[in-house]
């Protein structure tokens, strides 16, 4: 008995001070709670958890959640709060709400989401690059050194590196087009962006496209799963998942190492007044040396960041161009014969020609609208606001979904109906409800080199479309 009067005494303090922790954290939750509650949302599923549980159900049984967001904005407004723990986000679908917050510099990226991009468990990631840096001013800085990498007219001189490699896509799809088994699209188009934003924008040679067992791709892949990983408590410290972190860990070291080597290889030959491939790399180095303003970390941020972003988003988009495709022939046949006019049996697409693809363009922008690369994007909210007759407390995470409202009936027509036509020049259209790259100064820096890429590669799809129907058809399972 004396023995548990003394651990008793030992552990009381513990568990009382415990339960006053438990008790304040309870009480902060409905203070939350109270200080948002005059927002329109659905009921809570737990006290605790908010609407993380319903969440949850539908990731469990492997459906898209935003379409619960996107049943929730409709039935309850433009402006939706969202409970997880002690946090709140809102979902925000009122075009004005899009235009205030996306359109002005005012407003950060919420620094909660945002600032887990620096590392990866522990090793440096996205660091301070342009998508992840939460200062403007740092942002607007490198934003003005790498912005003339992307203008159309130095994209125009790397029109043959784009050709090429979609030739070469073409190839392996006449190839496989000839076998008898399905094909994994989706791998061949991370392959073949892979190889694009490599050779384009740092003259790489990875031809992954032919060899996908090299250690890039890999690291790439990697380091997609990474991203998933490090959102889940505690993930890095259970002994099963060591394998995986350190394996994550040496992608992103080894991503960031062939930047480093492909950066002072070109620096070398810069200085050595070799010859020079004219891409991307070259531009931006040449703007920091007119800076003065070298910051070889933060170049190697933005690298990693271009690999990343750039060839995920860019093969998804493709792949899911390639699956309405295959569900709608007369939209294939009215692209094959404007392909057929504008480029005729010429090799490769000049850059005047991509303006002429006019009806290619509008399936492109259809696929973002129900497919977009960047299904949203997060801003703080800053000083307190009213949208829509509601009162936004200040410094609240809002969720701007270019997916949600690009999908919801009061923007378009037969929204769920995939129809190039209503981007048709002459077609009204609603304002600050489409979104794919973002809006205002934060927007992707290179949605023009993605639509090159993605145009190009397309033409190459056509000009081999007797391959990727039944290519396509036996991997999706459209048939």
């Amino acid at each position: 008995m004396g023995a548990l009067a003394v651990i008793w005494g030992l552990l009381r303090p513990l568990l009382v001070a415990l339960l006053a922790v438990f008790v304040f954290y309870c009480c902060y939750i409905k203070s939350v709670h109270m200080k948002y509650d005059h927002i329109p949302g659905p009921p809570r599923a737990s006290f605790f958890f908010g609407h993380l549980p319903l969440v949850w159900g539908m990731i469990k049984k492997q459906e898209v959640y935003l379409d619960l967001f996107k049943q929730w904005a409709e039935e309850y407004g433009p402006v939706l709060r969202l409970n997880a723990f002690h946090k709140v986000a809102l979902l925000v679908t009122a075009p004005e709400g899009v235009k205030v917050y996306l359109t002005s510099p005012e407003y950060t990226k919420d620094p909660m989401v945002y600032r887990g991009l620096h590392d990866m468990y522990g090793v440096r990631f996205l660091g301070q690059g342009l998508t992840a840096a939460l200062d403007y001013n740092h942002w607007h800085n490198q934003r003005r050194i790498m912005d003339p990498a992307f203008k159309p007219s130095y994209l125009k001189g790397l029109m043959g590196t784009f050709n090429d490699i979609a030739e070469e896509l073409m190839e392996v799809l006449e190839e496989k087009g000839n076998g008898a088994n399905g094909v994994d699209v989706m791998s061949l188009l991370r392959r073949v962006t892979l190889d694009i934003i490599a050779k384009v924008a740092f003259g790489l040679e990875l031809k992954t496209l032919h060899d996908d067992q090299t250690p890039f791709p890999r690291a790439v892949l990697m380091v997609t799963k990474g991203l998933s990983t490090s959102r889940i408590p505690f993930f890095e410290y259970l002994p099963w998942n060591r394998k995986v972190v350190k394996e994550i860990q040496e992608s992103v070291r080894l991503l960031r190492n062939t930047g480093k080597e492909c950066i002072d290889q070109r620096q070398k030959a810069m200085e050595n007044g070799e010859e020079i491939p004219l891409d991307i790399l070259t531009q931006i180095l040449k703007m920091q040396d007119q800076e003065g303003n070298y910051d070889e970390e933060n170049l190697l941020d933005n690298f990693v960041n271009f690999f990343f972003a750039g060839h995920e988003t860019t093969a998804n988009m493709l792949s899911f161009t390639i699956m309405e495709l295959g569900r709608h022939p007369e939209i294939v046949a009215k692209l094959q014969e404007e392909v057929d006019k504008v480029i005729g049996m010429n090799r490769d697409v000049v850059y005047e020609d991509l303006g002429n693809l006019k009806y290619l363009s509008q399936v492109l922008k259809e696929v973002m609208r129900l497919y977009p690369p960047a299904a949203a994007t997060l801003r703080l909210s800053g000083k307190e606001n009213v949208i829509e007759g509601i009162r936004i407390p200040e410094n609240t995470t809002l969720i701007f979904c270019t997916y949600v409202m690009g999908r919801m009936g009061n923007f378009f027509h037969d929204p769920l109906v995939f129809d190039p036509d209503r981007f048709k020049k002459d077609q009204p259209r609603p304002y600050y409800c489409y979104f794919p790259f973002s809006l205002g100064p934060r927007s992707c820096i290179g949605q023009k080199f993605a639509m090159v890429s993605k145009t190009i590669t397309l033409k190459g799809a056509f000009k081999a479309f007797g391959a990727i129907c039944p290519v396509s058809a036996a991997y999706w399972g459209l048939c």
